[in-house]
């Protein structure tokens, strides 16, 4: 029983230490979001200025943004600021998640989940760069000129704001493809060359997700399943770089054991003249080990 209680405290011990490491981890990334909200808040309505120019200069002549709700100028600048610390606080709320996990991870997990860390990061930074770059002169521009010339475009900053975090949401998600392709090959669940042979239903499935996560029209859409195509077949040109050495052993164990299954490769099937051959010859040899019957 002492043996047993003590074991269970030590569980319960173990339990707790790791919570209290939790909540310390959790408490720093709450700290860094908060830093770098203090840092930019000053700068809030310059940022939101920054944010909207994709739409203000495509906007005619004598047009501007306006704000619908009364809290609006103050509260939607303060979103912005928020969600900006976050993105920007990525790499530290990674940081010290991946520290928690990390002493549980085998010694090849660290060599290829510390890469993968810097890379979804990077990736997530490189989607939102495409979108407010790339995207949005196109969407906005497009938007902005075939409306008809009796309505005055005079765009809500909150909604402008939610749009345009959807938007960046979905293409920094979207470009984390590589990262997922190289998962699933780590794992085993497929291969470079299965992935290959679906590059059809990818390219459907890219437009498909281009379609969910963006605004519905075909430009955003296409401007964000081409990208997904071009990174998946990047994710599958790096994993196989990444795993030849397991894929080329693998492939050399599956070439074993279906040589084992169907035995010396010289083996030649009898033609239908030496099958007859044998029969007959297996019939004299039955006939002649049968006894004569008796008088």
């Amino acid at each position: 029983m002492s043996d047993q209680g003590t074991a269970e405290e030590d569980k319960s011990g173990s339990l707790m230490s790791h919570l209290v490491e939790l909540r310390d981890r959790v408490v720093r990334m709450m700290l860094a979001i908060l830093v770098i909200f203090l840092s930019l808040f000053y700068w809030a309505n310059e940022i939101y200025v920054y944010l909207a120019e994709p739409l203000t200069k495509h906007l005619p002549e004598g047009s501007t943004m306006v704000a619908i709700d009364v809290a609006s100028p103050f509260l939607t600048p303060f979103k912005l600021v928020l969600m900006l610390s976050v993105f920007l606080a990525m790499p530290v709320i990674l940081h010290q998640l991946w520290a928690f996990v990390a002493p549980g991870l085998y010694s090849s997990e660290k060599r290829i989940a510390g890469p993968l860390l810097v890379s979804s990061i990077i990736l997530f930074y490189a989607g939102m760069a495409f979108a407010y770059y790339v995207v949005f002169p196109l969407v906005f521009g497009f938007f902005t000129s075939i409306g008809p010339e009796m309505v005055a475009i005079s765009t809500d900053i909150g909604r402008y704001l939610d749009f345009v975090l959807a938007l960046f949401f979905g293409f920094g998600l979207a470009f984390e493809v590589p990262i997922a392709t190289i998962i699933l090959v780590a794992v085993g669940l497929t291969t470079p060359k299965k992935l290959s042979e679906m590059r059809p239903y990818v390219i459907v499935g890219a437009f498909i997700l281009g379609m969910l996560l963006t605004p519905p029209d075909v430009i955003s859409q296409v401007l964000l399943a081409v990208p997904v195509w071009i990174l998946f077949e990047g994710g599958v040109i790096a994993s196989a770089i990444i795993f030849r050495e397991k894929l080329e052993q693998a492939e050399a164990d599956e070439l074993s054991d279906d040589e084992n299954l169907t035995g010396d490769d010289d083996y030649q099937p009898l033609s239908d003249e030496e099958l007859d051959a044998e029969l007959d010859r297996a019939e004299a040899a039955e006939s002649d080990t049968k006894p004569e019957p008796g008088p």
